[in-house]
């Protein structure tokens, strides 16, 4: 009874909330969620924003919330919390922007879906398979606005490319390239160390099972072990994938082969540094059968369709709004001129062919002698895009609805079960398995611990 007067009351306060931000000068306020790397960005695109109020701060590491906190962007210190559960108990916060690590994502969302907020998730927006259902299933049931990361659909370059695919600019799609070449180096090996002082590494680990505290375990390296992370498929690649999905007017694959590993180093990451995964879709529901090819590659790259060319001059700010990966998993500033990087996705036709980057940036190449076609670039943002829905509290206006995200991250998360057991697998989107693969179907989701559980039934 208590949970049901609970969710009464959330819809309530959600009806309230809608009529109550209608207007562009009433104040959105705002709650962010793990402030280090891309949560950075969260607050600052949050602060910068008119009528916008950064209401609340979130992080397990009380060294990062605290210098947050101290940032000149207040004009007063907001409350300051460790666990996301209890800055949930305001009723007075609006929305609530997720940027913790992988396997906290779905959780949180669900989290603050119950309590009646609308929310804004990072990318990937899910763990495993199963909490790309339950992630979009709790979306439903409680009708609130949630953003997904995929930030490249808030540009206009992209959705302008997106709509000259489907004029037909190259012809009939048959084929994707996705590709995330990103220069990384190794993480080297870290030994257990005492938790460092501030750090509620219970509340950190969340739904994963419990390691001794390393540094390799914690901040941002977190992404190239499997219980925390998805590798850089799911890291950077996930934008990729997202675009060559979206571009190529497919939802769910029917049958993923992935193959690579781990090269060069030897080191803590569990995760390949090199992988190649390949996708068909047989065009169940009318459409044409397609096949979408991804490239992860950690280091030397060459360049494709001029995919992260910079011609000599300081690239600009990072296609996807993530900030730069720590220094030590990085060879430079990610600002340098010689950017080693090659990201984006190519997308081929019969007339020709496109490249396309997050960016918003894409360029047509038109027949056998490929002679330039339409061209253009026009960034958006993601951030605005949401807030604009939170006040008009109209679904069908979100650029990067979760939905949406969660079908692409079912690309990330078959691939990487591809991978794990070295073979392809067939899917069957109408019963969520891998038919005939209990092994493969059992690797949808994982055991989670106390307190952390991600429900089966929303």
């Amino acid at each position: 009874m208590n949970r049901r007067h609970f969710l009464m009351g959330a819809a309530a306060a959600s009806t309230l909330r809608a009529s109550s931000l209608r207007s562009p000068n009433d104040t959105v306020r705002v709650a962010c969620v793990g402030l280090r790397g891309q949560g950075a960005t969260h607050l600052r695109e949050y602060a910068r924003m008119p009528n916008v109020e950064v209401a609340a701060l979130c992080d397990v590491d009380e060294n990062v919330l605290n210098m947050r906190a101290s940032g000149s962007q207040f004009a007063k210190k907001p409350p300051l919390y460790n666990d996301i559960r209890k800055l949930l108990e305001d009723k007075s916060i609006d929305a609530v922007s997720i940027a913790t690590p992988n396997q906290h994502h779905t959780l949180q969302a669900i989290w603050a879906l119950e309590a009646g907020k609308d929310v804004y998730v990072e990318k990937p927006c899910s763990f495993n398979m199963f909490e790309c259902r339950q992630i979009a299933a709790a979306r439903k049931r409680y009708a609130h606005i949630v953003q997904h990361g995929s930030n490249a659909r808030s540009n206009p370059g992209a959705r302008e490319a997106v709509q000259k695919l489907r004029d037909g600019v190259i012809g009939d799609l048959y084929s994707a390239r996705g590709l995330c070449f990103k220069w990384r180096d190794t993480i080297g090996r870290a030994q257990p160390e005492p938790v460092p002082a501030g750090v509620h590494y219970d509340l950190w680990t969340g739904p994963a099972p419990v390691h001794p505290f390393t540094k390799n375990r914690f901040h941002y390296n977190w992404h190239w072990f499997w219980d925390y992370g998805n590798g850089d498929i799911g890291n950077q690649g996930i934008h990729e994938l997202d675009l060559a999905r979206w571009s190529l007017g497919v939802t769910y694959p029917t049958k993923v082969t992935a193959l690579g590993g781990h090269f060069m180093f030897d080191d803590d990451q569990e995760t390949p540094n090199t992988l190649t995964a390949l996708y068909e879709f047989d065009g169940t529901g009318g459409g044409k059968r397609k096949m979408l090819e991804f490239a992860v590659r950690h280091w030397m790259t060459n360049r494709e369709a001029g995919l992260g060319e910079r011609r000599g001059a300081p690239p600009p700010p990072r296609a996807t709004g993530e900030p730069a990966p720590e220094p030590k998993n990085r060879l430079g500033p990610a600002s340098r001129p010689d950017n080693p990087d090659g990201v984006g996705v190519i997308l081929y036709g019969s007339k020709g062919y496109m490249s396309f980057e997050a960016s918003g940036k894409y360029a047509a190449f038109l027949g056998r002698d490929r002679e330039p076609g339409p061209a253009g670039m026009a960034r958006g943002n993601n951030w605005e895009n949401f807030i604009s829905a939170v006040r008009s509290q109209k679904y069908e206006e979100l650029n990067a609805p979760v939905e949406e995200g969660a079908i692409s991250c079912t690309l990330v998360h078959l691939a990487n079960i591809s991978y794990r057991l070295g073979r392809s697998i067939q899917f069957d989107e109408k019963t969520y398995t891998c038919p005939g693969d209990k092994e493969a179907t059992a690797m949808f989701t994982r055991p989670y611990r106390k307190g952390f559980v991600v429900p089966e039934k929303i």
